[in-house]
């Protein structure tokens, strides 16, 4: 699931098109109506096959899928106002695109990287994981993630480009235990309030397997605690996907973080095995999309020159969200990605455990 916003690469969208058309060209005929959401990690698979065949730029990220009417505690930080501190979140006006204003490009100062602390910050990240309180999902029960996003495209107009960006906005998922019935609120994927089911099967009757790309809660429930043996899956899982097996192996990590609900144990796990990827460094100060400082633990695709960081709280080391920035200039088709534009921004703001779809957690018993 990409992180762009609009589940597509930043520097391939034109302002006349749908928001997921390049999605939808990568669909197999007759599935073009098929719940978007559910099936970005498949669409994401075909573009990464043909773009090992022609050496194409970076994956774009995933859109995320969800975690938990106990109340999750995020961050014991308030929430910052919803204009980034630090990061240009385009300025007002602007036009709509899917139900999202769009402005100009989000930037921010890039934070220096070191490889120095790295094991020490992960370690205190995986005990403060274990720490948390972290309910099981019972059958019938929902995750419920509520975040704000945004992100930065190249937009062409009459063969012209440049860079916009979608504005910040509030996107809600609930997923069921099993992932076969949710339910999804963000007006980057359909400006409709109600948002859009995406319950399984789909209108050919398919229903699509849990796996890493694309989990479900039973599905997570069910992975190996070991360090070593989880990040061992990860590599063979999604062997030939990405730019290198390291930076596909630390994205897929990130997912996980975002929009799913691994337990207490394995999200734990999770951390002590993004600890043995080559390259990973921390950056001591990253904003999240409303704001929030904390400390990143981050990695550099060589390939695109963007940067992915984790972003959590200083103190506290609760995952606050996440953003990409780019750190390198852009090349052929992202040259007008600058080193300091964020190509794409999250913050969590609840997570929850409901009774119900489309339940708000303050509704949950």
């Amino acid at each position: 699931m990409n992180a762009n916003t609009s589940g597509q690469k930043p520097a391939e969208r034109n302002e006349s098109a749908p928001l997921f058309s390049g999605t939808a060209r990568d669909l197999p005929p007759g599935r073009h109506q098929f719940h978007k959401e559910r099936l970005m990690a498949q669409i994401h698979d075909l573009q990464q096959d043909e773009r090992a065949a022609t050496t194409a730029p970076a994956r774009s990220r995933r859109l995320r899928l969800p975690r938990p009417a106990v109340t999750l505690p995020v961050t014991a930080v308030a929430l910052a106002a919803a204009v980034v501190a630090g990061v240009a979140l385009s300025g007002g006006g602007g036009v709509r695109d899917g139900g999202v204003a769009t402005g100009p490009a989000l930037t921010t100062r890039v934070g220096a990287a070191s490889t120095q602390g790295v094991p020490q910050l992960l370690d205190q990240i995986s005990l403060a994981a274990a720490d948390v309180s972290h309910p099981d999902i019972a059958q019938g029960q929902y995750v419920y993630i509520e975040s704000k996003t945004a992100d930065t495209f190249v937009r062409t107009v009459d063969g012209e480009s440049s860079l916009a960006s979608h504005a910040l906005h509030r996107r809600q998922v609930w997923e069921s235990a099993d992932g076969t019935r949710g339910w999804l609120i963000d007006p980057a994927v359909n400006d409709s309030p109600e948002g859009e089911t995406l319950s399984l099967p789909d209108e050919q009757g398919n229903t699509p397997t849990a796996r890493l790309n694309a989990p479900s809660y039973d599905y997570l429930a069910k992975l190996t605690t070991d360090p070593d043996a989880l990040l061992a899956k990860i590599y063979k899982e999604t062997e030939g996907q990405g730019n290198t097996p390291d930076q596909e192996a630390f994205t897929t990590i990130g997912d996980l973080l975002g929009e799913s609900y691994p337990p207490a144990a394995l999200y734990s796990a999770l951390f002590k095995a993004a600890a043995k990827i080559p390259g990973v460094v921390v950056v001591e100060d990253a904003v999240d999309a409303v704001g929030r400082h904390g400390v990143a633990v981050a990695r550099l695709d060589e390939t695109s020159g963007q940067r992915e960081e984790w972003i959590f709280d200083e103190k506290s080391h609760v995952f606050l969200g996440e953003r990409t920035v780019q750190v390198k200039q852009g090349e052929g088709s992202d040259a007008l990605l600058t080193p300091g534009t964020v190509v794409y921004t999250s913050a969590i703001l609840k997570r929850a455990v409901v009774d119900a779809m489309k339940q708000p957690p303050a509704q949950a018993g």
